[in-house]
């Protein structure tokens, strides 16, 4: 699932140096620059592909502006597989995947939350829908309630 991005690899004005020209912006109508791996922080899509490139091993520098990459290169490598990490970019499922069902994807929610929840005896017992709502959220509902019965 999720879209491959559309890819056209160009040669930059330098040597060891290679444009991207992608079918999406990246940065808005921003510039950013990577000079390292450690530069890359956060979830934006520019900072993902920057932190995938550099993971390459074969790039010292990326620069974005809206749907144009710019990588520089190591002296001496080759381009190898970088025009496929940018195509994978937002392509989150691939081929071959087995999605999780629901009963694993529950497990890693329901405990956690039911876990939370007070076995109290001066407290009401719980239907099986409350169980599931975070017990702070459930309490200021109840609270909202109250308040609003009170007048």
């Amino acid at each position: 699932m999720g879209q491959p991005v559309d890819v056209k690899q160009t040669v930059a004005g330098a040597p060891g140096r290679i444009r991207f020209e992608l079918n999406r912006t990246l940065t808005g109508q921003g510039h950013e620059r990577f000079t390292s791996a450690s530069q890359a922080i956060g979830p934006r899509p520019a900072a993902e592909l920057a932190r995938r490139l550099f993971s390459s091993g074969v790039v010292t520098g990326v620069h974005l502006f809206a749907n144009i990459v710019t990588v520089d290169l190591v002296p001496g490598s080759r381009d190898g597989d970088l025009a496929q990490i940018v195509t994978d970019l937002h392509q989150y499922w691939k081929p071959g995947m087995k999605p999780p069902s629901v009963e694993e994807l529950m497990a890693k929610v329901v405990p956690a939350v039911v876990e939370t929840v007070t076995t109290d005896s001066s407290a009401p017992e719980l239907s099986a829908a409350e169980k599931l709502i975070p017990p702070h959220l459930l309490a200021r509902s109840r609270a909202a309630r109250s308040k609003a019965l009170a007048n």
